[in-house]
C-alpha cells in the first residue's frame, strides 16, 4: 500500500504529524476524521516497493535489523520519554532519524498503532520477529509500573551485554571453522586434480612407488570415481542431520551433546549460565511476575536442555518450591550458582545475586575465550601441517627416491 505523510490538528489545536499506509488518500483522510483531527495536509510518499528496493531514500538503506539498532532504539526512546516528550511524538522523531528502512517502517507502524490507542507493548507485540517476548514483557511491566524510561534503558543494557557475549563466542568459533573449511577445500582440490596429474607422471616412469604414495593415489582414484556419490552422500547426511536436530528429541540430544564437547562445551555452558542469570535478573528487577519470567527465560535459552530445566523450575515454583531446589536436582548448573540463587531467595535480593552470577560468568567466558584463541592458532597450524603437509610429502617422496637411485 502507498505510504502517506500527514499534518493535522487535534481537538485541542495541537499540530500532529505522522506517516501511515493506506489504500488511497481518501482512506487516510477518513481515518483522520474518525480521530477528530482537522486535516491540514496529506502527501503521498514513495511506494512501499521502492522503499525496500536496492536503492535508498534520503541516504537510508534497507537491511536486516541488528541488535545494535534495537539498543539505539531503546536508548533514544528512554531518553525522550524521560525528557517528557509524548510517546507518539517520540516515535515520530525516531522514525525520521532511523537509517535502516526496515526499522523505519516498523517504527512508523508502531507510531500509528500507539496513536490509534494501543499501548506501546501491544504495538511492539505486532512485530514478534523484531521484538522478542522478553522485550514486550519488560515494556509491559514498565507501562504498568510507570517506569517505562528506566525499563527501556535496562533493556538496552541487557541487549548490549548479551550481544557482546554472543559475539565473543562466535569469534572463537568462526576462526577454526573457516580454517578447517579451507583445509578441506584444499585437500579436495589436491585429491581430485593435483594428485591425478602426479599419478600420470609416476606411471610413465615405470618405477616402484613408496607405500604412502600408493595409498594416496588409490584414495584419489576412489574419490574421483565415486565423486557424485560422495557429494550426494554429504548432502543427504547434512539434510538428515538438520531434520533430526529440528525434532524435539533430536534437538535435546544435540544441545546436550554441545555442552559435553571438550574445550568448547564448558564455554557454552558458561554462556548459558550467564544468559540465564542476566535474563532472569533483568525480568525480576523490572517487575515481571516470576512464572512469566521463567517462561520467557526458557524461550530465550537457545538450548533445549536449559529450557527443559527452566520449565522444571517453573513447575516447582507453581507447587510452592524454591528455585534452587530443582536446580540442585539436575546438577546441570555449577554448585556455586545454585548456592548463590538460594542465598538470593533467602535475602530477598534474587535479582542482585543473579546479576552478580552473570557478571562473574561473563568474566569467565572472557578468560576462556582469550585462552582458547591463543590455543587454537598452534592447533590449526599443526592440523594444516599434518593434513596438507602429509599429502605433499607423499607426492614428493617418489621424486626423492628416484633422485637417490640415480645418484
Amino acid at each position: 500500500m502507498p505510504l502517506y505523510e500527514y499534518v493535522a490538528k487535534d481537538s485541542q489545536g495541537k499540530t500532529i504529524t505522522g506517516r501511515r499506509e493506506a489504500a488511497a488518500a481518501n482512506d487516510l483522510i477518513q481515518w483522520l476524521r474518525e480521530q477528530n483531527h482537522i486535516i491540514i495536509r496529506v502527501n503521498e510518499l514513495k511506494p512501499k516497493a521502492e522503499l525496500f528496493s536496492a536503492g535508498s531514500l534520503g541516504g537510508k538503506k534497507a537491511r536486516k535489523i541488528k541488535l545494535d539498532e534495537l539498543v539505539i532504539f531503546s536508548r533514544q526512546l528512554a531518553t525522550m520519554v524521560e525528557a517528557g516528550i509524548p510517546l507518539v511524538q517520540a516515535l515520530n522523531i525516531l522514525a525520521e532519524q532511523v537509517e535502516n528502512l526496515n526499522m523505519q517502517r516498523i517504527v512508523m507502524r508502531i507510531h500509528d498503532d500507539v496513536e490509534s490507542g494501543k499501548s506501546l507493548s501491544e504495538a511492539l507485540h505486532e512485530h514478534k520477529k523484531i521484538f522478542s517476548t522478553l522485550f514486550v514483557s519488560m515494556v509491559q511491566a514498565g507501562e504498568s509500573s510507570g517506569n517505562l524510561e528506566e525499563i527501556l534503558d535496562r533493556l538496552a543494557s541487557y541487549i548490549e551485554k548479551t550481544s557482546a557475549l554472543q559475539k565473543k563466542v562466535k569469534s572463537v568459533m568462526i576462526y577454526p571453522c573457516v580454517v578447517a573449511s579451507m583445509a578441506g577445500l584444499i585437500t579436495f582440490v589436491m585429491m581430485t586434480w593435483v594428485i591425478p596429474k602426479f599419478a600420470e607422471i609416476f606411471k610413465s616412469l615405470n618405477a616402484p612407488l613408496p607405500t604412502p604414495t600408493l595409498i594416496l593415489i588409490q584414495a584419489s582414484e576412489l574419490l574421483r570415481s565415486n565423486l557424485i556419490q560422495f557429494v550426494l552422500g554429504v548432502i543427504i547426511f547434512i539434510f538428515i542431520f538438520v531434520r533430526i536436530i529440528r525434532t524435539p528429541w533430536g534437538g535435546l540430544w544435540f544441545d546436550t551433546l554441545k555442552l559435553k564437547i571438550p574445550i568448547f562445551g564448558p564455554i557454552l555452558l558458561k554462556v548459558a549460565v550467564s544468559k540465564f542469570s542476566r535474563t532472569l535478573s533483568t525480568l525480576v528487577r523490572s517487575g515481571v511476575p516470576i512464572l512469566n519470567a521463567f517462561e520467557i527465560v526458557g524461550k530465550t535459552a537457545e538450548n533445549r536442555q536449559i529450557d527443559q530445566l527452566v520449565q522444571e523450575v517453573r513447575n516447582a515454583i507453581k507447587e510452592g518450591e524454591s528455585i534452587s531446589k530443582p536446580l540442585s536436582k539436575r546438577k546441570l548448573f555449577p554448585p556455586m550458582v545454585v548456592r548463590m540463587v538460594a542465598v538470593g531467595e533467602e535475602t530477598g535480593e534474587l535479582d542482585k545475586m543473579l546479576s552478580k552470577i552473570a557478571d562473574f560468568y561473563e568474566i569467565q567466558v572472557d578468560t576462556a575465550v582469550t585462552g582458547l584463541t591463543s590455543l587454537i592458532e598452534p592447533l590449526v597450524i599443526a592440523f594444516l601441517g599434518i593434513v596438507i603437509g602429509g599429502i605433499v610429502f607423499a607426492m614428493f617422496l617418489p621424486i626423492l627416491t628416484l633422485t637417490q637411485a640415480i645418484h
